[in-house]
C-alpha cells in the first residue's frame, strides 16, 4: 500500500544582503584587475537584478559552509518533531568526502536517522526531493526533509583564475581575458538553501500533495554540456581532475565552471523539456487537467519564450499568468532554485484549495529534467 504524501512545510535561506548588478564585480573581483566583457551581456540576457553570496564583502571569503547554510533553511522549518529522513542536495559539496547529507545533519546536530546525499547539478535538489517523497510514500518514514544548499560564489570570485591568466600571459605575451565558456557563468549563479518536510497527512493550512515525480536524463544522445573538476577534450568527452597535476589544477582553472553555451542552446529545449514532457503529458493526462501554476526552473529570462513555444510544442499551452518564478529576485541558485522558488509562492497566499501545481527542473549537465506535480489541500 502506498501513501499519499504532502509538503507541509516549506522554508529558504538566503545569506547575507542581496548584491545589484553594480555591486557584483566588487564582492566577486576582477580576474587580471580588468573588468570582464562580459558581465553586461550576460546580465542583460538573463534578467537577474539581485542575487546573494556567502562572501564577506571586504576580504572576498566565506562567511558559512554550504552545508550550515542548508541547516540554517531546515531550522527555518520550524519545530517539526522527529524526522526519519534527511535528503540533501548540492552541486559542490565543501569536500569530495564525506557526502553533503551527513554535513548538514552534523551541522543539525539531530539524533540518528537515514540521511542521503544526491549529486549532479540544477537537478540534485529534485532528485533529494524524491527520494524523501519515495521514503514517506512505501512508508519507510512518517516525516523526511529535503534540501538543496549551493555556495557556489567561493569557486566564482577571482582569485580561482589568477593563476590561469597569469599563465596565459607568460605563454602568449599578452594578456587575454578568460574563457567566455567560464566567465559566462561568473554572473549566472549565486548562494542560496532551501528545505521541504513531507509528511504522511496534510497539516497547518496549506499543504501539497505530491502526486508525482518524473526524472529523466537524455546523457545517451547528448555530450556534456556543463562541467566542473574537468575539461572537456575534441572529441566532447572529458578528462578528469585526477589526470592533471595539481599545477594544472590552477593554470587551467580546472575546478572552475564551465558551460557550452552553443550546445545548451540548441539542445536544452528539445532535451530536457519537449521531448519528456510530451510524453509524460501522455502518462499523466495533462491536457485534460488545468494546471493553475507553473513553476519553471529557468537559468535566464532569455529562456523564457523557447520554454513558453516548447510548452505548446509538448502539447501543453500554460498561459503565462500561472507561470511563478523569482529569478529576477532570488538569482539561480542551481539545485536550491526550485526549493527557494516553491518557498515564496507557498507563503505568498496566492495558492488555492484544489490548485495544481507543475513545477519544471532541467539541468544542462548532460541533459536532465525532472517534473513534479502537486496539488494544494
Amino acid at each position: 500500500m502506498r501513501n499519499e504524501v504532502f509538503i507541509t512545510r516549506t522554508a529558504a535561506y538566503m545569506p547575507l544582503e542581496p548584491v545589484g548588478n553594480d555591486e557584483m564585480e566588487s564582492v566577486l573581483g576582477m580576474v587580471g584587475g580588468c573588468p570582464s566583457r562580459a558581465r553586461r551581456l550576460v546580465l542583460r540576457s538573463n534578467g537577474i537584478q539581485y542575487r546573494y553570496y556567502a562572501l564577506d564583502r571586504a576580504t572576498g571569503e566565506p562567511v558559512m559552509s554550504s552545508a550550515e547554510m542548508a541547516a540554517s533553511a531546515v531550522r527555518a522549518l520550524g519545530d517539526i518533531g522527529k524526522v526519519d529522513c534527511l535528503a540533501a542536495a548540492t552541486s559542490r559539496p565543501e569536500q569530495l568526502m564525506p557526502g553533503h547529507g551527513v554535513m548538514i545533519h552534523g551541522a543539525l546536530d539531530w539524533p540518528h536517522l537515514e540521511v542521503v546525499s544526491l549529486s549532479g547539478i540544477c537537478l540534485a535538489g529534485a532528485a533529494a526531493l524524491k527520494y524523501a517523497w519515495l521514503s514517506v510514500r512505501a512508508g519507510d518514514a512518517q516525516r523526511a526533509v529535503a534540501v538543496a544548499s549551493e555556495l557556489v560564489s567561493i569557486c566564482l570570485h577571482a582569485r580561482n583564475f589568477e593563476a590561469e591568466v597569469e599563465h596565459k600571459v607568460k605563454e602568449l605575451e599578452e594578456r587575454p581575458g578568460i574563457a567566455f565558456e567560464k566567465d559566462f557563468l561568473r554572473w549566472m549563479l549565486s548562494d542560496g538553501a532551501g528545505a521541504v518536510l513531507l509528511e504522511n497527512k496534510p497539516s497547518g493550512p496549506l499543504s501539497l500533495k505530491v502526486k508525482w515525480i518524473e526524472l529523466s536524463s537524455a546523457a545517451h544522445e547528448l555530450p556534456v554540456c556543463m562541467y566542473s573538476g574537468a575539461e572537456k577534450n575534441e572529441d566532447m568527452t572529458l578528462t578528469g581532475w585526477q589526470e592533471f597535476t595539481t599545477q594544472e589544477w590552477a593554470t587551467r582553472s580546472v575546478f572552475t565552471i564551465k558551460q557550452d553555451v552553443k550546445l545548451l542552446n540548441e539542445h536544452v529545449v528539445r532535451a530536457t523539456l519537449i521531448e519528456p514532457l510530451r510524453a509524460l503529458a501522455k502518462k499523466h493526462d495533462l491536457v485534460s487537467q488545468k494546471i493553475d501554476w507553473f513553476l519553471p526552473h529557468i537559468s535566464s529570462k532569455y529562456f523564457s519564450e523557447p520554454v513558453a513555444a516548447g510548452l505548446i510544442e509538448a502539447g501543453l499551452n500554460i498561459p503565462r499568468e500561472n507561470w511563478f518564478t523569482n529569478l529576477v529576485e532570488k538569482g539561480n541558485t542551481g539545485c536550491a532554485s526550485p526549493f527557494i522558488m516553491l518557498d515564496e509562492l507557498f507563503h505568498s497566499g496566492r495558492i488555492k484549495k484544489g490548485q495544481q501545481l507543475l513545477m519544471f527542473v532541467p539541468e544542462s549537465g548532460r541533459f536532465s529534467s525532472g517534473f513534479i506535480f502537486m496539488e494544494a489541500v
